[in-house]
């Protein structure tokens, strides 16, 4: 085996408590396969055989419910864990000894040229369903929670979570409370900005009325009505 192909299984190994041997683990594991063949493509690509290094991907992705464009720069000891639905754009760089959980998306915004796809270091874990969309680093050692959406740099040692993500610990020290519930949430803080504007609406009809929603801190009452 190649010296990446070794790291992968030797990842696998390393981080799967259910992996039992090498010989499963190169056969069985989606993750270890989507990696290899992703080596052979990468190769393609840049040799200027880019059609070849699609075909490649593409029969991989089918495989294994990868998809690591052939363009992607991945380093050793990578661990994909179950993997179905992780997505590896074109520009993205993956480091040494990263983890992606099933679900995870390093993905490009917009349409533009030239580097577009995020930067992730040595060390980092990305846990199930977080998306990192665009052209900046998530430092060394760094942690996303599953299901955040990060859109900004993250330093290095940090634990990112929420939607949009934001950094909770920093060099193993709290930055914010880890409760979910103090979270923001992109769509309460809708409603609220709808629910002010009602109100405001309301104000200017010289309209009183009634309205509970979960977006008012302070739920108001009124005997009138609208006809």
């Amino acid at each position: 085996m190649s010296g990446y192909l070794k790291s992968y299984v030797a990842a696998a190994m390393e981080k799967d408590p259910a992996a039992t041997s090498k010989i499963m683990v190169l056969f069985t594991y989606p993750g270890v396969k989507a990696l290899m063949w992703h080596r052979p493509a990468n190769w393609c690509y840049r040799h200027k055989m880019k059609f070849l290094a699609r075909v490649i991907s593409q029969h991989v992705r089918f495989w294994t419910g990868i998809e690591i464009h052939p363009g992607a720069t991945i380093g050793k000891g990578v661990f994909i864990d179950h993997g179905a639905g992780v997505v590896i754009g074109e520009t993205a760089e993956v480091g040494n000894n990263v983890t992606l959980y099933q679900g995870v998306t390093l993905g490009g915004t917009g349409k533009d040229a030239g580097k577009r796809h995020p930067t992730i270091e040595d060390n980092v874990v990305i846990a199930a369903g977080a998306k990192v969309l665009g052209p900046f680093t998530v430092g060394k050692g760094s942690k996303i929670g599953a299901g955040s959406v990060v859109l900004k740099p993250v330093p290095e040692n940090c634990t990112v979570v929420g939607v949009p993500g934001r950094i909770v610990k920093q060099d193993g020290k709290r930055v914010d409370s880890l409760n979910q519930v103090e979270l923001p949430d992109p769509v309460l803080e809708e409603l609220r900005r709808i629910n002010a504007r009602l109100t405001q609406i309301e104000n200017l009809s010289g309209i009183n009325c009634s309205r509970y929603s979960i977006a008012n801190e302070e739920n108001t009452k009124s005997t009138e009505t609208i006809d």
